[in-house]
């Protein structure tokens, strides 16, 4: 697309397609915002109210630098869709409106950002619910040890587990939303727009 056909993009609605920016960036902002702070309070109880000794033995492994990658990854996502509410009064207005390749572009931002997320925790919950498996494989039928002592925490099951399972899903849950949010944004931004005339 050449620069000047690019620079006057007309829309067949530009209020309505600023609506959709403005709506889903501040519904994407937000479930992000919750769907993080869950995690973090559920944490913050293990950590700080429940004993903790089970949690230190376990060491540090790879899920770790996952885990913090997908919360990294979360909030920039979280910033990405603040940005979206930003930039829909630019959309209404002809005189700010960006090009349509740049505000495809910061769509695709998003969309790839999600991308990475969505593939995080996917990782992590595979290697979660795999350990999990394990565990249980390895225990008798009549039961299962929780978090007992003297035991190994390989073998074990503790409410670590079950935190970060459910944090997983959290964090799964809003990606997955914001990957929607981004691919619509992107049909609503190509299908809005006023085929050139030749």
């Amino acid at each position: 697309m050449s620069k000047d056909t690019d620079s006057t993009w007309e829309l067949k609605d530009p209020e309505k397609l600023a609506k959709h920016f403005k709506r889903l960036g501040w519904i994407g902002f937000w479930v992000q915002l919750v769907l993080l702070t869950l995690p973090v309070f559920l944490l913050f109880y293990v950590f700080f109210i429940k004993s903790s000794e089970t949690i230190l033995s376990k060491g540090i492994d790879l899920s770790a630098y996952l885990s913090n990658g997908s919360l990294l990854v979360m909030l920039f996502t979280t910033f990405w869709f603040y940005r979206y509410t930003k930039l829909a009064p630019k959309i209404v207005a002809p005189e700010l409106r960006p090009s349509q390749n740049s505000v495809a572009k910061t769509i695709w931002v998003g969309l790839w950002a999600s991308v990475v997320g969505v593939f995080f925790s996917m990782m992590l919950i595979i290697s979660a619910v795999t350990r999990l498996l394990f565990v249980l494989l390895a225990t008798p039928q009549t039961g299962i040890p929780i978090a007992t002592t003297g035991s190994s925490p390989g073998h074990t099951l503790s409410a670590i587990d079950a935190v970060s399972l459910t944090s997983l899903l959290f964090t799964l849950s809003a990606e997955l939303t914001v990957l929607l949010f981004s691919i619509w944004l992107l049909f609503k931004v190509t299908r809005d727009t006023v085929p050139q005339q030749l």
